[in-house]
This record gives C-alpha cells, structure tokens and sequence, in this order.
C-alpha cells in the first residue's frame, strides 16, 4: 500500500490520497525537531547523559524496521504457544526472540473474523519504532490521528480495506507507556510454509492494522 496524504472531496471533507507521504505536517514537524534537539543538547551540557550514549541509541534505532515485527506476527501464525503468550504479554514474549522492547509496553491485538483492529496515536505520534522502525507520514499526520478514530470505516477503506457490516471495529490509542501490534489474519493457503515465507506475507500497514495480511 504506497503512502497518503490529505485531500478535499466533493463534500468538503478531507481524504486520504494514495501518493507521495512526504507532504505533511512540516511545520508541526520542524517544531518538534528543533525541540528534540535543544533538549538533548542542554542534557549533554548538564551531563544527564553523554553524547555517545545518544549515538549509541540512534545507531540502534536506524536498525529497527519493520521486518523485525513481521517475524513476530510470523512466530505467532506459526506457533499457537507464543501467540498465546504474545496476545497475553507482548513485552514478555518477544524477549523469546530476542527482540527488546525499549520504548514502552507492547500491547498485541488479535483481528479475527469478527473484529478488526486499527492502531493511532491522537496525542502525537506514538509508534513501536523498536519493531517497525520509522512511522510513516500519513501515521503522524494530524488528519489520520482525527479520522482514525471519527470514521475509522471510512480510512480502512480508503486504504482498500472494506469490512461487513457486522464486523466490529476497535481503534487503539497508543500513548507514551503503550504500543500496540496488530496481529492480523494469517492468509489462507499458507499451511507448512516457514516462518520466513509468512513474514513476506506481513506488510507495516497489517501491523497498525489499516491493511489485512499479504495474500500469497
């Protein structure tokens, strides 16, 4: 699914578009970024913490990506046991993998024929960075954080997911202590395959829950 950005319709109301996702809040994003960084300068000078400590960490984070929640989501198709232990605690059980959690706890929601699960921060742009890397733009923007939660049918669908009627639909707000994983469908025709040939099948958009599962 490429990235979106904000549009009129007829109606007057804004739409996400499927295109470049570099347009974006960029003032709103500047602001933040100049912040972020006066921050961790004065912390430098008042030595709370050292300068490579914070090199230390942002060379850990450009590591990060999503490839490293689609081996979750693919343990957990694969293995009843860990998703049952993931569903019940994210943070814990992803210390099997060797996968850690730094950033706050790690919350796992289950889509299941009946409910579906999309994932927003309205506050800011809370986001599991340790196991997805970087959010996109559309994530941060302050028309998805609105409408996620408004119309959250009418985003999934804009995103090419329709849903029955009768299908519940949960948004979930992560905040600073709490991030959430969506755990999606695992795709039918997919018996005996390995853990590495399901996670091809897991994309970042299953994992906040706006897409379902690759299709095989």
């Amino acid at each position: 699914m490429s990235d979106t950005q904000a549009e009129v319709n007829e109606h007057g109301h804004e739409v996400l578009a499927y295109s470049d996702d570099s347009r974006h809040d960029v003032d709103e994003a500047d602001h933040y970024v100049l912040m972020a960084d006066a921050i961790r300068d004065l912390l430098i000078e008042k030595g709370v913490i050292e300068a490579g400590e914070v090199r230390e960490q942002l060379e850990f984070m450009d590591t990060r990506s999503e490839e490293i929640g689609a081996q979750i989501i693919a343990r957990a198709w694969a293995d009843s046991d860990f998703k049952e232990r993931l569903l019940a605690d994210g943070t814990e059980a992803i210390k099997e993998l060797d996968i850690p959690m730094l950033d706050a706890e790690l919350i796992v929601v289950e889509n299941t024929a009946e409910v579906h699960n999309i994932v927003v921060c309205t506050l800011c742009s809370c986001y599991p960075r340790t196991i997805l890397g970087m959010p996109p733009d559309w994530y941060k923007s302050k028309t998805y954080r609105s409408r996620a939660v408004n119309e959250p049918r009418a985003v999934l669908k804009e995103f090419g997911t329709e849903l029955a009627d009768d299908v519940t639909v949960r948004v979930h707000d992560s905040n600073a202590d709490m991030r959430y994983l969506v755990l999606s469908i695992r795709p039918e025709g997919t018996d005996g395959w390995s853990e590495a040939e399901l996670a091809k099948l897991v994309s970042r958009d299953s994992m906040i829950g706006v897409s379902p599962a690759r299709q095989p």
